[in-house]
């Protein structure tokens, strides 16, 4: 039987990853917040009101109080169809989009990173990724059970492992616009574009990626463990890049794309 350590390098996990234990709220708080990610995830117009009124309707007698205070333990904006993780430290630089007009013709033109809630049955964690705009190829990922910046570094530095993007865009959140994340982009030479405030398809293409991971692996396998997710993710992401066609690249996979010839 392989050991802890071995299995964990032999997924890519590191060890802290495989002792997580989800960030966890009440049972009945968790059926809310499990139905609530499917019907934002459906409808990211839904805010405060609208997910009330959906929940009742579900046969649950909830109050937009208690619906505000899941909605940011999420991540989820209750205005317009952004995460929570645009909340910006002011004392933090921000910096202009780049992309609006931009004509996307090359891998490596534009990379983007956010933030994402995945339900687990006793908890959740948040998952962030990198991903190629011309491509689509997910060049790293990462998980956690808090919204600190940690992992988000952790994906960034793995994401450079292969190269590195003309421009980097993000959202303005607090993970983003931290000293130590855009110290390394601007040791890289890498353009920093961030999304204006309230702009949810500024970031349109991760926003794309969340709605296709959730729908074609988390909600259909409901991982039971930090560990059983990891690996899921894993095993999706390498079916994600290698083997699914995308409609938008001519039906290519982002591989394909991402590592032609020029």
């Amino acid at each position: 039987m392989l050991s802890v350590r071995q299995q964990c390098e032999l997924l890519g996990l590191n060890r802290s990853t495989y002792y997580y234990q989800p960030a966890t709220e009440t049972p009945l708080n968790l059926t809310l917040m499990a139905l609530m990610d499917q019907a934002y995830t459906a409808h990211p117009f839904y805010g405060r009101r609208k997910m009330t009124t959906y929940l009742r309707k579900q046969g649950y007698d909830v109050n937009p109080k208690r619906v505000r205070r899941l909605m940011q333990q999420m991540g989820l904006e209750a205005i317009y169809p952004k995460p929570r993780t645009t909340v910006r430290n002011q004392a933090h630089r921000t910096y202009p989009y780049l992309l609006r007009d931009l004509e996307i013709t090359r891998p490596n033109q534009v990379w983007s990173m956010d933030i994402t809630y995945v339900p687990l049955p006793n908890g959740f964690m948040y998952l962030t990724a990198v991903i190629d705009w011309y491509s689509r190829y997910v060049l790293a990922w990462q998980l956690s059970n808090t919204l600190d910046g940690a992992f988000c570094l952790e994906a960034l530095q793995q994401a450079l492992l292969w190269g590195k993007p003309a421009i980097f865009n993000t959202d303005q959140g607090v993970q983003f616009t931290a000293t130590a994340f855009i110290a390394i982009l601007e040791a890289a030479a890498i353009r920093i574009s961030m999304d204006g405030k309230g702009r949810a398809l500024d970031n349109i293409f991760v926003e794309r990626l969340w709605r296709t991971v959730k729908y074609e692996a988390i909600y259909l396998h409901r991982y039971e463990t930090v560990p059983a997710l990891h690996t899921g993710l894993h095993d999706y992401f390498g079916f994600y890049n290698d083997e699914r066609p995308h409609q938008s690249l001519n039906y290519r996979t982002p591989t394909e794309v991402h590592f032609a010839k020029p």
